[in-house]
């Protein structure tokens, strides 16, 4: 595993933030007791602002089991609650709940709060001439902490959990995705020439490097592949993308050199990471199913409301990635010599993963159907014409399959005015024409 899987998968877990919080409450705690044992704090202040050995005991030992009850109490009910929920939407949001940045600063308060008041619990004596100070007042302070921090909490989880949060949650994470794994690692070494696979330049029968191993291409260091493939002088291409599956002696990637000279095959391979699961560090598509199989499992649960909002976000996510991917396969070095070819793959395909499986088990819900083609028709006015076509194609293949299934006056009303702004925004109104015309021939017989 590289170091930047590594970091991503400790930070994803409960272990990284809530220790942190563990480490400073034993500083916490270490402070404090020094004041009261070692300055003897108690001192220098009036004697009714102390409290005796014997309080803080009791003050103490009391906040150990209720901070630990009130910790465990919210997180089971919690956990039980989206377990249901991952059971109807998406088994990722146990995940997505669990490394989230506020979930972990909560569960990290929890924590601290509990080592510190237990930390301090085992330097207290009970004699009745010790005072002090420090102590009781932190422990107080955190016992008011804690108590906030579940109102907050409470709040946090109840707002969480409401769907369209959930699918706005998944569609930033890949929207970060996009914007620091994509634009800084990928998009600046795509080529912006118009180029075309030669089958006489890079023939199938070139050297294949077959996997080590079995699992899905989670992560590719495409910077430290171009620079090897430039100081090889050969090209390398990808024979499978990123989140997908190899198994292993499949090869993985295919390189031509122009001279027959020796090159550490195992240093390119090192530049791609396998794993068990797939990841979002790189893959984009994992982002669009995800977002997918909310809708998927809305429509499952009779839950139009979420299928739609789920609809929503994926065209905004569609258009994110149209607008900053250049779909080229070809990525090239400084002196823009051609040094990896990778899978190609369009926005005709990212628009297909995002919306061919919810158009499949919408089956004949004619609401949901042309729901997507009203976000077709956003997409078309807020991306540029390149894409016009994929989209009307889609649209026309979506309203085709509807053709042989009876559908009521209302629901085909509605169903072509959004397919004629669609064919406006995509300037297919003649073709628009002739789909309304066999619309009318069939339903008038």
């Amino acid at each position: 595993m590289s170091k930047r899987q590594r970091w991503e998968e400790i930070n994803a877990t409960l272990w990284f933030t809530p220790g942190i919080y563990i480490f400073l409450a034993i500083l916490l705690a270490v402070f404090t007791l020094l004041l009261d044992l070692k300055v003897e704090l108690s001192q220098y202040v009036n004697v009714k602002l102390t409290s005796e050995a014997r309080l803080t005991r009791i003050l103490v030992s009391t906040l150990i089991g209720g901070i630990l009850t009130l910790s465990a109490f919210t997180f089971n009910s919690l956990l039980v609650v989206l377990t249901t929920f991952s059971g109807q939407f998406s088994p990722r949001m146990l995940l997505n709940f669990v490394s989230d940045k506020k979930t972990q600063h909560v569960l990290g308060i929890f924590n601290g709060s509990f080592i510190y008041v237990l930390t301090v619990f085992l330097f207290i004596s009970n004699t009745d001439d010790e005072r002090y100070l420090a102590i009781p007042i932190i422990t107080v302070f955190l016992a008011f902490l804690t108590a906030v921090t579940f109102i907050y909490f409470i709040n946090h989880a109840t707002t969480w959990m409401q769907v369209h949060n959930i699918t706005d949650n998944m569609k930033e994470i890949s929207k970060r995705i996009i914007n620091f794994s994509i634009l800084k690692e990928v998009e600046p070494y795509r080529s912006t020439k118009e180029m075309k696979l030669d089958d006489k330049e890079y023939p199938r029968d070139g050297h294949p490097l077959d996997s080590k191993e079995s699992g899905y291409i989670q992560l590719v260091n495409f910077v430290k592949l171009i620079e090897i493939a430039k100081r090889d002088n050969l090209v390398v291409r990808f024979e499978y993308g990123v989140g997908e599956y190899v198994l292993e002696g499949a090869p993985i990637l295919t390189y031509w050199k122009e001279k027959e000279t020796a090159i550490n095959e195992l240093e390119y391979l090192k530049t791609i990471e396998l794993g068990h699961k797939q990841t979002e560090i790189q893959d984009l598509e994992f982002g669009v199913n995800k977002l997918s199989e909310i809708a998927i499992k809305a429509l499952g649960n009779n839950d139009p409301k979420t299928a739609i909002n789920t609809i929503h976000q994926m065209s905004d996510l569609l258009t994110i990635i149209a607008r900053y991917t250049h779909f080229s396969p070809f990525l090239i070095d400084e002196d823009e010599n051609i040094r990896i070819i990778l899978k190609e793959e369009d926005f005709e395909y990212y628009l297909y993963r995002g919306f061919a499986h919810i158009r499949h088990y919408a089956d004949r819900n004619w609401v949901i159907i042309t729901e997507i083609l009203s976000s077709l028709k956003s997409m078309a006015k807020s991306m540029d014409k390149v894409f016009h076509k994929e989209l009307w194609n889609f649209a026309v293949q979506t309203v085709k399959g509807i053709e042989n299934h009876e559908i009521y006056y209302l629901d085909r009303k509605y169903l072509l005015s959004e397919l004629s702004q669609l064919s406006t925004a995509t300037d297919m109104e003649s073709e628009y024409q002739e789909l309304e015309r066999a619309f009318d021939r069939k339903y008038e017989q």
